[in-house]
């Protein structure tokens, strides 16, 4: 399949930097940062993604979503990449609308048309620890009467601060099970977290939360079956957030290389940086290849496509670092400085390289698969 986007992604592609470009400049980021907004993210904003068809880009249109693919989330989620809005694109349109509508009963699948609107805010609480670990859930359900008890804690838990259904991994007799469980409910705390990036996540802890039977989300002890593919859907999604982060930071650079005179010179004229930027803007095609070809492969319903997932994340986590490094020294090293706008791509892609697994997570992912 040709690794570029068909006429009807590249209008998607075009609508969502515009919308964006208009309503969340990076001016909105700095707001909403500076006024220490206890949200961290415009609810008004939310539901502009809904009257766009944004935030039911996967969801089907039966749910009141547009049931496109994933290469047109990723479409979405690079646009966010290059913007740096903060938005919970990526925990209730990708993540959870993925669990619910592949696994969701009928009263859990009226969560979608709500996503779809930007009315509702869910998060998938599966991190337990600083690092990205599915395969190692500690939080624990037990059965009780007709239901279960949970217990345990969970990390970078995407926007979970203002979510309206959580969706926790958690660790029952038969294996790994999904629930659907209220943020308000009795004994669970939830606390925010404000990212080094201005993003937001929570820590939620669970302490003998009850809730009944009709809270699983699939079949008991079949959560994986669920969060194996929502999981490689999100990884490819943040592969295309990180390759929009590193193609803006790139741009912003490149405009910086025209303008900067040193010596007499435009600093772009110096050989040594032209070397760096040509070698910069292949490592970003690259990165922009891997992720498309993974989105593909999802939307064809490949065997290979969570390890392509994996090949995406840590491509365009490695070729984004490298983005972000060079703009920064490049700068000179005023690029550090918040009166530059390159040291929040930096930030932006630290945390996006930690979400959902980093590079090294993915390539020994990687090894062990071919056995290794």
């Amino acid at each position: 399949m040709p690794l570029i986007l068909t006429e009807e992604q590249t209008m998607l592609q075009d609508a969502a930097d515009g919308f964006l470009a208009e309503h969340a400049p990076l001016d909105h980021l700095r707001k909403l940062r500076d006024d220490r907004d206890p949200d961290g993210l415009s609810r008004d904003l939310w539901r502009g993604f809904g009257e766009m068809g944004f935030a039911g880009v996967l969801i089907p249109e039966a749910h009141g979503g547009l049931g496109l693919g994933a290469v047109e989330a990723g479409v979405i989620a690079e646009s966010l990449g290059r913007s740096l809005t903060p938005s919970p694109f990526m925990g209730s349109a990708v993540l959870s609308a993925k669990v619910l509508s592949d696994g969701g009963s009928e009263a859990q699948q009226a969560w979608l048309p709500r996503i779809a609107a930007g009315e509702a805010v869910l998060s998938l609480a599966i991190d337990e620890g600083a690092k990205h670990a599915p395969s190692r859930i500690a939080a624990r359900a037990e059965r009780s009467g007709n239901g279960f008890r949970l217990n345990g804690a969970k990390a970078l838990v995407l926007d979970g601060h203002i979510a309206d259904a959580l969706i926790v991994a958690a660790r029952a007799q038969e294996g790994i099970t999904l629930f659907l469980v209220d943020p308000k409910a009795d004994g669970i705390a939830v606390e925010r977290t404000v990212m080094v990036d201005a993003h937001n996540a929570a820590r939620v802890t669970l302490s003998d939360v009850e809730i009944d039977a009709d809270a699983v989300i699939g079949a008991v002890g079949g959560g994986e079956v669920l969060l194996n593919p929502a999981l490689a859907l999100g990884r490819a999604c943040a592969a295309s957030t990180l390759t929009g982060a590193g193609d803006q930071a790139f741009k912003i650079t490149l405009e910086y290389l025209r303008t900067r005179k040193q010596f007499g010179r435009l600093i772009g004229e110096f050989q040594a940086l032209q070397h760096r930027a040509a070698h910069l803007y292949t490592e970003l095609a690259l990165a922009r290849a891997a992720t498309l070809a993974a989105l593909q492969a999802i939307d064809a319903g490949c065997d290979d496509a969570d390890l392509a997932a994996s090949v995406a994340k840590a491509k365009a986590g490695r070729a984004a670092e490298l983005a972000v490094q060079e703009a920064v020294q490049m700068h000179g090293g005023v690029g550090m400085t918040d009166a530059f706008d390159v040291g929040l791509y930096m930030k932006r892609v630290r945390v996006l390289n930690e979400l959902l697994g980093d590079a090294q997570f993915h390539t020994e992912r990687l090894a062990r698969s071919q056995g290794f």
